[in-house]
């Protein structure tokens, strides 16, 4: 079975930058996943913080860093599949 690199990227993206989303929004009015966030987006996506519009950069970057993560796993099973 071969996977397809586009479609498993936008699935992957779309999960990776809904969740940063989400999760900022927990985060900004209840506290929870602050750890986790300041830990790791804020450290990797550049300009993201717990703000209103930083769950808006936290969802463009995840779901980018998905796109190009869930393609590269998708080009490197089909490879070793062969």
């Amino acid at each position: 079975m071969r996977l397809k690199p586009l479609s498993l990227g936008i699935a992957i993206g779309t999960v990776w930058g809904v969740s940063l989303f989400i999760t900022t929004w927990l985060s900004y009015y209840t506290g929870y996943g602050r750890l986790f966030l300041q830990t790791m987006a804020e450290s990797i996506y550049p300009g993201y913080s717990i703000t209103p519009l930083g769950s808006l950069l936290g969802l463009v970057y995840g779901f980018i860093d998905g796109l190009v993560s869930g393609a590269l796993v998708a080009i490197i099973y089909n490879r070793l599949q062969r």
